[in-house]
């Protein structure tokens, strides 16, 4: 089994060889996952710094001390897969969010669509998002994951638009469309930016929107998926397609 993955903010991290996991990581490790002195545990800062060691002292109920073994940094990933997520009824968000990290989705942008049935408004939009960034953040280390992705702040059409104008690739997914994702040529750097809209399609003015900012329409394939499993779908296609998995 490969070694459990912690986050942390120790500075030691970079170059010390004994290590500290404390705070909420910490008792998750000590009074959670039951880890004991002599186990093999993996580190990250969740920006591609990581140690591999071995538990050395632990203390209370929420601090463990790990002896370095080995020490790595992984360069970001690229191209960068940002998928631009609908907000989804129910838990059905954060399923999203969840499988998409666990295929290796950089970027995470929750979009208030016009066909949204949620919406994110004042402490229920607050409580909603800290729901996505802590399911990145647990599927992140559940994957193994040493660059954990980033959920960005709600954005609007407009928003949207404008981080699609400025990708290396854009796309929208449409069931009626005509090229299927399956076949596009992506580019090896820069941002590959995907649109997954809500559950009652996206509307025509924000088609139009994402037109004119580049953005063409991709179809994934003969069925119709729902708007919490299109994303993860269609982001492992373009990883295959990228080279990202070769």
């Amino acid at each position: 089994m490969s070694a459990p993955v912690f986050l942390t903010a120790d500075p030691a991290l970079r170059t010390g060889r004994r290590v500290v996991l404390d705070g909420p990581e910490g008792r998750h490790a000590v009074t959670v996952r039951r880890i004991a002195v002599g186990e093999e545990v993996v580190l990250t800062d969740g920006s591609g710094l990581a140690v591999r060691g071995t538990v050395a002292v632990v203390e209370g109920k929420d601090t463990l001390y790990v002896d370095v073994e080995e020490r790595t940094e992984e360069p970001a990933p690229a191209p960068r897969i940002v998928v631009v997520q609908a907000l989804p009824k129910g838990d059905r968000g954060e399923l999203a969010v969840e499988t998409m990290t666990e295929v290796g989705v950089d970027v995470v942008v929750p979009w208030s669509a016009a066909r949204c049935i949620t919406q994110w408004k004042g402490e229920r939009g607050t409580k909603s998002l800290a729901k996505w960034r802590s399911t990145a953040r647990e599927a992140g280390k559940q994957a193994r994951r040493t660059h954990l992705p980033e959920i960005t702040d709600l954005m609007t059409t407009r928003q949207v638009a404008a981080l699609l104008g400025g990708a290396a690739f854009a796309g929208v997914l449409h069931e009626a469309a005509d090229h299927p994702i399956a076949t596009v040529e992506v580019p090896a750097e820069g941002d590959i930016v995907l649109v997954v809209g809500p559950e009652g399609g996206v509307a025509p003015e924000e088609l139009a929107a994402f037109a004119d900012a580049g953005a063409a329409a991709y179809r994934l394939g003969p069925t119709v998926l729902r708007t919490s499993t299109a994303g993860v779908s269609a982001a492992s296609v373009l990883m295959a397609r990228s080279g990202r998995w070769s």
